[in-house]
């Protein structure tokens, strides 16, 4: 039984940073893709960066690229997500996910295991 266990979000100013966590159990961690999104109330979850097996190849979606960053550490089977500059519009709640053994991708459905969430709010 997979499981995906997010932290670190909380309430914030604009321009604060927060770095979330995701730990994940259950399965060999280092061979699965892994992703963020988010859901803002009344909106669709959608995708917010993406990380390959090994950390070498990440990929953002426009809106958070230059102010997040992806990364992963194996040994600790956790994903992390380190926000800057945040914004109002960032407010959401985000989920971490695991993928699949290939490539990197943006496409949720190609994401098999979620993490419960955590809320991320941003203050102007």
């Amino acid at each position: 039984q997979v499981q995906l266990v997010e932290s670190g979000g909380g309430l914030v100013q604009a321009g604060d940073s927060l770095r979330l966590a995701c730990t994940a159990s259950g399965r060999t961690f280092s061979s699965y893709v892994m992703g963020w999104f988010r859901q803002a109330p009344g909106k669709e979850r959608e995708f917010v960066a993406t990380i390959n097996w090994s950390g070498s190849s990440t990929y953002y979606t426009n809106s958070v690229k230059g102010r997040f960053t992806i990364s992963r550490d194996n040994a600790k089977n956790t994903v992390y997500l380190q926000m800057n500059s945040l914004k109002p519009e960032d407010t959401a709640v985000y989920y971490c996910a695991m993928g699949q053994t290939g490539g990197i991708t943006a496409n949720r459905g190609l994401y098999n295991y979620w993490g419960q969430g955590t809320q991320v709010t941003v203050s102007s």
